[in-house]
């Protein structure tokens, strides 16, 4: 009897109550947040003498244990339940996921590794380096010194190729050089993009602990952790960093095939 009490009165309860109210506020959304929207207005004016006094009083106790409106979780979340639900296209959804990939990427995880890098000697001249400035499908090339951990600046293509249709052809390298940013293997790729913006520099050499060359970073390598892939007319080579792995996967091959040859001469 009592059961039957109850639930002939908490299921009009609900009905009435949750359902009916929260589809009339779906399929009405916009009239009725006008219609309120004024009276809204007028209680928070109201009140707002009533609410600073409260939060006065309640904040020696609250204060530093404000929690964050959102997270990076609620975000992806979001952002996938929108492009399942067709309010944002897929690509756009797949950049705001990549965008948080940022922070947890470094440069050494990002660069063009030393193995496979193009780069001139400033002591020589134009004319001696002619053919790999000709095949480089960089714009940018790393000068050195002596060796590849003495990097002295970087030349701009462009300016190279100026100097020699000039008939420059006896200036030395290292005299078309511009000074190069050094950034250690750790820094992070949203760090780093905010850098080369703010010094709107397109390349960076990154060194590791001992200060030896590991690779090169440009802005177009932490760009395509949101764009994804990007590739023009010019590009031979689209994956830098497999070439170099296979490039290693083989140096380390022949070193095992030749120690291999001296074990079984001994």
């Amino acid at each position: 009897m009592v059961r039957g009490i109850f639930w002939s009165v908490d299921i009009p309860n609900y009905h009435f109550a949750e359902i009916v109210p929260k589809t009339i506020g779906e399929r009405f959304a916009e009239p009725i947040a006008l219609l309120v929207a004024i009276p809204i207005a007028a209680l928070t004016f109201i009140f707002t003498p009533l609410v600073w006094v409260l939060e006065n009083i309640t904040a020696p106790f609250t204060r530093g244990k404000k929690q964050p409106t959102t997270n990076k979780a609620e975000i992806m979340l979001l952002a996938d339940i929108a492009h399942q639900e067709g309010i944002i296209e897929p690509d756009e959804a797949q950049m705001i996921q990549r965008v948080f990939q940022l922070n947890e990427l470094t440069a050494a995880d990002l660069m063009t590794p030393r193995t496979i890098l193009t780069y001139l000697r400033g002591n020589l001249t134009l004319a001696e380096v002619k053919t790999d400035i000709i095949a480089s499908q960089h714009t940018r090339i790393i000068v050195i010194n002596e060796t590849i951990d003495e990097v002295i600046g970087v030349a701009l293509k462009q300016n190279l190729l100026t100097a020699m249709v000039e008939g420059r052809n006896t200036q030395k390298v290292a005299t078309l050089t511009r000074k190069v940013r050094f950034v250690p293997e750790t820094i992070r790729a949203d760090r780093l993009l905010r850098n080369f913006l703010e010094a709107r520099e397109h390349l960076a050499v990154v060194v590791d602990e001992y200060g030896n060359v590991s690779g090169v970073i440009t802005l177009e390598d932490v760009l395509e952790v949101i764009t994804g892939e990007i590739v023009d007319e010019t590009d031979k080579t689209i994956d830098l960093q497999a070439i170099a792995r296979k490039k290693r996967e083989r140096m380390l091959q022949s070193m095992r095939f030749a120690y291999r040859s001296l074990e079984n001469k001994q």
